[in-house]
């Protein structure tokens, strides 16, 4: 099947998942660094960071405009409150952490470096798992429900925005 942009009309599974994660990690730095924007002394430091916030705010504009076109049909968009922020930030940074020892452990020559790189790994997934056993207790990643995950992208997203 031979299909250009304007054939499509929605998203393949894989690649609306794909959007979803790069939704909630970057939403969850874009608080976190509208947060620490107005703590920072340094001035270059400063413009650096809110460079980073417009940047984000963009990535998420654009992304947020493909929402309707993932293989669901609910929408929620509510308040400013970001249930799990915290804990989803955490996640994210597991995930990234998982994921870049994976890559290091790949270009490592030095058995005890590779070891040592395989024991953070081995850390870094349990901690992932636990931390995302708790968000999904708590309902803040609803990971079964496509629906229910893609509104909260929405949702923490433009509470982000509007921050």
């Amino acid at each position: 099947m031979n299909l250009n942009a304007g054939q499509v009309k929605y998203l393949a599974w894989h690649e609306t998942l794909e959007m979803h994660e790069l939704v909630a990690f970057q939403t969850g730095q874009l608080v976190s660094f509208k947060k620490k924007l107005p703590t920072l002394q340094d001035a270059g430091l400063k413009a650096l960071y809110a460079e980073g916030i417009a940047a984000l705010e963009n990535n998420l504009r654009e992304l947020l405009a493909y929402y309707p076109k993932a293989p669901t049909h609910h929408r929620d968009e509510g308040d400013v409150e970001i249930p799990g922020a915290e804990s989803a930030q955490l996640l994210g940074v597991m995930k990234t952490a998982v994921r870049n020892y994976a890559i290091a452990i790949t270009e490592t020559a030095t058995p005890e470096l590779r070891a040592t790189f395989l024991k953070h790994l081995t850390a870094a997934i349990a901690l992932h798992a636990k931390v995302f056993h708790y968000m999904l207790e708590r309902g803040f990643y609803p990971s079964y429900n496509l629906d229910q995950l893609l509104a909260t992208d929405v949702k923490n997203a433009h509470a982000a925005l509007s921050l």
